[in-house]
Protein backbone atom coordinates (compact mmCIF):
# COMPACT_ATOMS: atom_id res chain seq x y z
CA UNK A 1 0.00 0.00 0.00
CA UNK A 2 1.40 3.56 -0.85
CA UNK A 3 0.56 6.69 0.75
CA UNK A 4 -1.36 9.13 -0.75
CA UNK A 5 2.08 11.34 -1.45
CA UNK A 6 3.89 7.99 -2.70
CA UNK A 7 0.86 7.15 -4.89
CA UNK A 8 0.90 10.50 -6.34
CA UNK A 9 5.26 11.07 -6.83
CA UNK A 10 4.41 7.58 -8.59
CA UNK A 11 2.00 8.31 -11.15
CA UNK A 12 2.97 11.94 -11.61
CA UNK A 13 0.23 13.50 -10.82
CA UNK A 14 -0.90 16.32 -7.53
CA UNK A 15 -2.24 14.90 -4.46
CA UNK A 16 -4.41 17.49 -4.85
CA UNK A 17 -5.61 15.90 -8.04
CA UNK A 18 -5.89 12.74 -6.47
CA UNK A 19 -8.44 14.33 -3.65
CA UNK A 20 -10.48 15.57 -6.24
CA UNK A 21 -10.55 11.93 -7.93
CA UNK A 22 -11.93 10.76 -5.26
CA UNK A 23 -14.42 13.45 -4.03
CA UNK A 24 -15.78 12.68 -7.73
CA UNK A 25 -15.91 8.53 -7.34
CA UNK A 26 -13.24 8.79 -10.25
CA UNK A 27 -10.44 6.98 -8.34
CA UNK A 28 -11.15 5.59 -4.81
CA UNK A 29 -8.59 5.07 -2.63
CA UNK A 30 -8.20 1.36 -1.69
CA UNK A 31 -8.39 2.26 1.95
CA UNK A 32 -9.12 5.21 4.32
CA UNK A 33 -8.22 4.83 7.76
CA UNK A 34 -11.09 4.78 10.02
CA UNK A 35 -9.28 6.62 12.71
CA UNK A 36 -7.02 9.47 10.58
CA UNK A 37 -8.75 9.68 6.79
CA UNK A 38 -5.27 8.93 5.39
CA UNK A 39 -5.86 7.25 2.01
CA UNK A 40 -3.95 4.27 0.69
CA UNK A 41 -3.23 3.24 -2.90
CA UNK A 42 -2.13 -0.33 -4.40
CA UNK A 43 0.14 -0.24 -7.20
CA UNK A 44 -2.58 -2.06 -9.24
CA UNK A 45 -4.38 1.64 -8.91
CA UNK A 46 -1.48 2.67 -11.68
CA UNK A 47 -3.57 1.35 -14.17
CA UNK A 48 -6.61 3.25 -13.36
CA UNK A 49 -4.69 6.67 -13.04
CA UNK A 50 -3.16 6.35 -16.30
CA UNK A 51 -6.03 5.60 -18.41
CA UNK A 52 -7.69 8.69 -16.41
CA UNK A 53 -4.92 10.70 -17.13
CA UNK A 54 -3.97 9.76 -20.81
CA UNK A 55 -8.19 10.11 -21.38
CA UNK A 56 -8.00 13.71 -20.17
CA UNK A 57 -4.73 14.58 -22.15
CA UNK A 58 -6.76 13.55 -25.15
CA UNK A 59 -9.29 16.46 -24.07
CA UNK A 60 -12.05 14.29 -22.80
CA UNK A 61 -13.82 15.99 -19.76
CA UNK A 62 -14.01 13.98 -16.60
CA UNK A 63 -17.58 13.18 -17.06
CA UNK A 64 -16.50 11.67 -20.05
CA UNK A 65 -13.73 9.62 -18.89
CA UNK A 66 -15.64 7.81 -15.91
CA UNK A 67 -18.15 6.95 -18.30
CA UNK A 68 -15.32 5.56 -20.85
CA UNK A 69 -13.75 3.72 -17.67
CA UNK A 70 -16.80 2.60 -16.76
CA UNK A 71 -17.41 0.67 -20.32
CA UNK A 72 -14.19 -0.58 -19.71
CA UNK A 73 -12.00 1.02 -22.27
CA UNK A 74 -9.27 -1.16 -23.57
CA UNK A 75 -5.60 -0.66 -24.02
CA UNK A 76 -5.25 -0.90 -27.70
CA UNK A 77 -8.45 1.25 -27.92
CA UNK A 78 -6.16 4.02 -25.38
CA UNK A 79 -3.56 3.51 -27.01
CA UNK A 80 -5.27 4.17 -30.57
CA UNK A 81 -6.85 7.49 -29.34
CA UNK A 82 -3.38 8.65 -28.09
CA UNK A 83 -1.47 7.78 -31.13
CA UNK A 84 -4.18 10.07 -33.00
CA UNK A 85 -3.88 13.30 -30.46
CA UNK A 86 -0.43 12.79 -30.85
CA UNK A 87 -0.54 13.40 -34.25
CA UNK A 88 -2.64 16.02 -33.56
CA UNK A 89 -0.40 17.86 -31.36
CA UNK A 90 2.48 17.21 -34.22
CA UNK A 91 0.79 18.81 -36.93
CA UNK A 92 -0.20 21.79 -34.61
CA UNK A 93 3.72 22.08 -33.71
CA UNK A 94 4.28 21.90 -37.04
CA UNK A 95 2.10 24.78 -38.13
CA UNK A 96 2.44 26.65 -35.14
CA UNK A 97 6.97 26.64 -36.19
CA UNK A 98 5.76 27.90 -40.31
CA UNK A 99 3.88 30.45 -38.59
CA UNK A 100 6.68 31.81 -36.25
CA UNK A 101 8.65 31.19 -39.38
CA UNK A 102 6.47 33.27 -41.93
CA UNK A 103 6.63 36.06 -38.61
CA UNK A 104 10.04 36.12 -38.63
CA UNK A 105 10.29 36.57 -42.47
CA UNK A 106 8.09 39.18 -42.11
CA UNK A 107 9.93 41.00 -39.22
CA UNK A 108 12.96 41.12 -41.00
CA UNK A 109 11.73 42.43 -44.03
CA UNK A 110 10.20 45.27 -42.12
CA UNK A 111 12.99 45.63 -40.16
CA UNK A 112 15.95 46.02 -43.19
CA UNK A 113 12.94 49.07 -44.81
CA UNK A 114 15.60 51.58 -45.33
CA UNK A 115 18.53 49.36 -45.58
CA UNK A 116 20.65 48.84 -48.89
CA UNK A 117 19.97 44.91 -49.30
CA UNK A 118 22.45 42.66 -49.06
CA UNK A 119 21.06 40.53 -51.64
CA UNK A 120 23.06 39.98 -54.94
CA UNK A 121 20.54 39.98 -57.90
CA UNK A 122 21.83 38.24 -61.00
CA UNK A 123 20.01 38.80 -64.53
CA UNK A 124 20.12 35.54 -66.45
CA UNK A 125 18.97 33.95 -69.60
CA UNK A 126 16.71 31.19 -68.87
CA UNK A 127 16.41 28.51 -72.15
CA UNK A 128 13.17 27.70 -73.09
CA UNK A 129 12.84 24.09 -70.94
CA UNK A 130 10.51 21.09 -71.66
CA UNK A 131 9.28 19.49 -68.01
CA UNK A 132 6.59 17.27 -67.05
CA UNK A 133 4.85 19.01 -64.37
CA UNK A 134 1.43 18.66 -61.67
CA UNK A 135 -0.58 21.70 -60.61
CA UNK A 136 -3.12 22.54 -57.99
CA UNK A 137 -5.05 25.43 -56.88
CA UNK A 138 -4.35 27.50 -53.96
CA UNK A 139 -6.47 30.50 -52.54
CA UNK A 140 -4.33 32.75 -52.96
CA UNK A 141 0.08 33.94 -52.90
CA UNK A 142 -0.28 33.98 -48.73
CA UNK A 143 2.36 30.77 -47.80
CA UNK A 144 -0.32 29.38 -45.41
CA UNK A 145 -2.28 28.99 -48.75
CA UNK A 146 0.75 28.10 -50.82
CA UNK A 147 2.35 25.72 -48.39
CA UNK A 148 -0.34 22.86 -48.13
CA UNK A 149 -0.40 22.50 -52.02
CA UNK A 150 2.90 23.17 -53.58
CA UNK A 151 5.10 20.75 -50.75
CA UNK A 152 2.30 17.55 -51.66
CA UNK A 153 2.50 18.62 -55.14
CA UNK A 154 6.34 18.10 -55.51
CA UNK A 155 5.74 14.63 -53.32
CA UNK A 156 3.55 13.39 -55.80
CA UNK A 157 5.46 14.40 -58.58
CA UNK A 158 8.41 12.31 -57.49
CA UNK A 159 6.11 9.48 -56.74
CA UNK A 160 5.01 9.11 -60.46
CA UNK A 161 8.10 9.86 -62.11
CA UNK A 162 9.20 6.25 -62.25
CA UNK A 163 5.45 4.98 -62.93
CA UNK A 164 6.15 7.23 -65.96
CA UNK A 165 9.31 5.76 -67.29
CA UNK A 166 10.97 9.21 -67.10
CA UNK A 167 14.80 10.20 -66.21
CA UNK A 168 14.64 13.94 -64.64
CA UNK A 169 16.82 16.36 -67.08
CA UNK A 170 17.41 19.10 -64.54
CA UNK A 171 16.17 19.95 -60.94
CA UNK A 172 12.89 20.90 -59.61
CA UNK A 173 10.88 23.87 -60.12
CA UNK A 174 7.68 25.54 -58.95
CA UNK A 175 5.87 28.14 -60.81
CA UNK A 176 3.15 30.38 -59.70
CA UNK A 177 0.29 31.81 -62.18
CA UNK A 178 -2.36 33.86 -60.92
CA UNK A 179 -5.84 32.80 -62.31
CA UNK A 180 -8.33 34.40 -60.45
CA UNK A 181 -8.30 37.47 -57.73
CA UNK A 182 -7.94 34.29 -54.88
CA UNK A 183 -6.49 31.50 -57.20
CA UNK A 184 -2.90 30.24 -57.64
CA UNK A 185 -2.39 27.77 -60.13
CA UNK A 186 0.94 25.96 -58.56
CA UNK A 187 2.85 24.00 -61.28
CA UNK A 188 5.54 21.61 -59.65
CA UNK A 189 7.62 20.67 -62.87
CA UNK A 190 10.91 19.16 -63.37
CA UNK A 191 12.66 19.16 -66.69
CA UNK A 192 12.79 16.10 -68.76
CA UNK A 193 13.49 14.72 -72.36
CA UNK A 194 9.83 13.54 -73.42
CA UNK A 195 7.24 13.82 -76.28
CA UNK A 196 3.94 15.97 -75.87
CA UNK A 197 1.29 13.78 -74.16
CA UNK A 198 0.23 12.42 -70.42
CA UNK A 199 2.54 10.36 -68.85
CA UNK A 200 0.69 8.83 -65.93
CA UNK A 201 -0.73 11.33 -65.29
CA UNK A 202 2.08 14.02 -65.61
CA UNK A 203 1.45 16.90 -67.68
CA UNK A 204 4.35 17.87 -70.75
CA UNK A 205 4.69 21.92 -70.73
CA UNK A 206 7.25 23.70 -72.05
CA UNK A 207 8.65 26.83 -70.18
CA UNK A 208 9.24 29.34 -72.48
CA UNK A 209 12.90 31.03 -73.00
CA UNK A 210 12.82 34.67 -71.03
CA UNK A 211 15.00 37.26 -69.12
CA UNK A 212 14.94 37.17 -65.44
CA UNK A 213 15.98 38.32 -62.27
CA UNK A 214 17.73 35.90 -60.16
CA UNK A 215 18.37 35.53 -56.02
CA UNK A 216 19.64 32.89 -54.22
CA UNK A 217 17.50 32.16 -51.29
CA UNK A 218 19.17 30.09 -48.80
CA UNK A 219 17.41 28.58 -45.85
CA UNK A 220 13.67 27.29 -45.55
CA UNK A 221 11.27 28.31 -47.56
CA UNK A 222 9.20 29.60 -45.43
CA UNK A 223 11.41 32.51 -44.68
CA UNK A 224 12.07 33.59 -48.38
CA UNK A 225 9.65 36.59 -47.94
CA UNK A 226 12.77 39.27 -47.22
CA UNK A 227 14.68 37.54 -50.54
CA UNK A 228 11.47 38.12 -53.33
CA UNK A 229 10.98 41.09 -51.96
CA UNK A 230 14.41 41.99 -52.38
CA UNK A 231 14.09 41.34 -56.02
CA UNK A 232 10.77 43.21 -56.52
CA UNK A 233 12.77 46.54 -55.17
CA UNK A 234 15.83 45.66 -57.32
CA UNK A 235 13.49 45.53 -60.92
CA UNK A 236 11.89 48.53 -59.58
CA UNK A 237 14.60 50.53 -59.05
CA UNK A 238 16.36 49.11 -62.15
CA UNK A 239 13.68 49.88 -64.47
CA UNK A 240 12.15 47.04 -65.68
CA UNK A 241 8.52 45.15 -65.05
CA UNK A 242 7.40 41.38 -64.33
CA UNK A 243 7.08 39.30 -67.06
CA UNK A 244 5.21 36.12 -66.00
CA UNK A 245 5.23 33.40 -63.25
CA UNK A 246 7.84 33.72 -60.75
CA UNK A 247 9.88 30.34 -60.06
CA UNK A 248 11.40 28.69 -57.64
CA UNK A 249 14.38 26.73 -58.78
CA UNK A 250 15.44 23.84 -55.67
CA UNK A 251 19.48 23.92 -56.01
CA UNK A 252 19.52 21.42 -52.93
CA UNK A 253 16.93 20.59 -50.34
CA UNK A 254 18.48 18.41 -47.41
CA UNK A 255 16.26 16.58 -45.12
CA UNK A 256 17.36 20.04 -42.64
CA UNK A 257 14.91 23.24 -44.57
CA UNK A 258 17.46 25.38 -42.82
CA UNK A 259 20.04 24.09 -45.08
CA UNK A 260 18.18 24.36 -48.56
CA UNK A 261 19.25 26.53 -51.41
CA UNK A 262 16.82 27.85 -53.48
CA UNK A 263 17.31 30.00 -56.66
CA UNK A 264 14.53 32.48 -57.09
CA UNK A 265 13.59 34.15 -60.51
CA UNK A 266 11.36 36.58 -61.90
CA UNK A 267 10.74 37.28 -65.61
CA UNK A 268 11.25 40.74 -66.75
CA UNK A 269 11.34 43.10 -69.22
CA UNK A 270 11.79 46.94 -69.78
CA UNK A 271 8.70 49.04 -68.07
CA UNK A 272 6.96 51.10 -70.00
CA UNK A 273 9.15 54.31 -71.05
CA UNK A 274 12.14 52.11 -69.26
CA UNK A 275 15.69 51.58 -71.34
CA UNK A 276 18.87 50.37 -70.52
CA UNK A 277 21.35 52.62 -68.95
CA UNK A 278 24.74 52.70 -67.25
CA UNK A 279 22.79 52.47 -63.81
CA UNK A 280 21.68 49.31 -64.84
CA UNK A 281 24.92 47.95 -64.80
CA UNK A 282 25.90 49.36 -61.69
CA UNK A 283 26.16 47.21 -58.28
CA UNK A 284 26.91 43.24 -57.63
CA UNK A 285 23.88 42.76 -60.42
CA UNK A 286 24.20 41.29 -63.71
CA UNK A 287 23.06 43.62 -66.11
CA UNK A 288 20.46 43.01 -68.95
CA UNK A 289 22.52 43.27 -72.31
Amino acid sequence: MFSIGDFARHGRVSVRMLRHYDAIGLLRPARVDPATGYRSYTAGQLARLNRIVALKDLGFTLEQVAAMLADEVTVEQVRGMLALRRAELAAALAEDAAKLARVEARLRTIEDEGRPSGHDVVVKDLPATRVVELTGVAAGFAPEAIGPVVHPLCAELGRRLPDADVTPAGRLTCYYEQRAEDEVVVHAAIPASVGPGDLAGLVVADLPATRAATLIHRGAIDGVLPAWQAVVHWISAHGFASAGPQRELYLDCPEDPAGWVTELQEPISWSAGGAPSPTHRAGPAAAME
